[in-house]
């Protein structure tokens, strides 16, 4: 894998982009923010058009706002588009990869590619607490910041191992290199992988590969550079990957 530009910084937020043959743009009014908890992102958005670019797995599980609910995105292990609606209010915190399972008690496998209502996973008495803290708060996004900080505050603290994974993958390290240099075991990494992002190890280290090359090619790299660096094979083994992840192409997804 050839090193990677200086210049380029990987965020691990989600990027998006839309449906095939539409003249596709980025969500209208999105906004987003570092979280107080540590790796996690605070975000809004206002309404979904149907030429709006669609969330792209990234890893991460996000706790939402929507028009006065509280529900739970899964891992995605494809393109995901949010119901049309211009009147409809978001707000979330997206969190570190393989962390959520932590604050919200629930493995990642058993919300894999869905959308939960909160209430479904949470005790009437939690689901309550967390609704009032949202009320509470200035603003639904706040709202929502507390209600991880009170979870955080509850929760054993995150495997150390976890954030191993995700930094030795998103570099581009082989999966069973990473477990021998985890000293996991390719078992042992299956099943937290499992555990924490909601698929195999393989699965993941795919989807921080696409984002790793949109991020690079969204700084301007040349699609056949972005592939060499984000370690495809070759620029047609990159379109393939983000067809069978995303459905679009990178043109698609880059806007151009």
């Amino acid at each position: 894998m050839r090193k990677l530009p200086n210049e380029v910084s990987f965020n691990g937020f989600r990027e998006e982009s839309a449906p095939s043959g539409l003249e596709i743009h980025a969500p209208q009014g999105y906004r987003e923010r570092p979280s107080r908890v540590a790796g996690a992102v605070i975000w809004t958005r206002s309404g979904v058009a149907d030429t709006d670019i669609p969330v792209l797995p990234d890893g991460s599980m996000d706790l939402m706002w929507t028009d006065g609910g509280l529900s739970v995105a899964g891992p995605d292990t494809r393109a995901y588009h949010p119901p049309s609606g211009s009147s409809v209010e978001f707000a979330g915190i997206r969190f570190y990869p393989g962390t959520a399972p932590t604050f919200l008690g629930v493995p990642a496998h058993e919300l894999r590619d869905s959308r939960v209502e909160l209430a479904d996973l949470w005790s009437p008495a939690d689901t309550r607490r967390a609704l009032e803290l949202v009320a509470a708060a200035r603003n639904p996004a706040a709202g929502l910041e507390a209600v991880a900080q009170w979870r955080a505050a509850q929760a054993d603290p995150v495997d150390p191992l976890v954030r191993g994974i995700v930094h030795a993958l998103r570099a581009g390290t082989a999966v069973a290199e990473a477990a021998d240099a985890l000293e996991l075991g390719a078992r042992r990494l299956h099943r937290m992988s499992l555990s924490a992002f909601g698929y195999g190890p393989k699965t993941l280290s795919r989807v921080l590969r696409m984002q790793r090359a949109l991020a690079l090619a969204r700084a301007g790299v040349p699609l056949a550079d972005t592939a060499a660096y984000a370690g495809y094979s070759d620029q047609a083994h990159l379109t393939r990957d983000f067809r069978e992840l995303s459905g679009l192409s990178p043109k698609q997804l880059l806007g151009n």
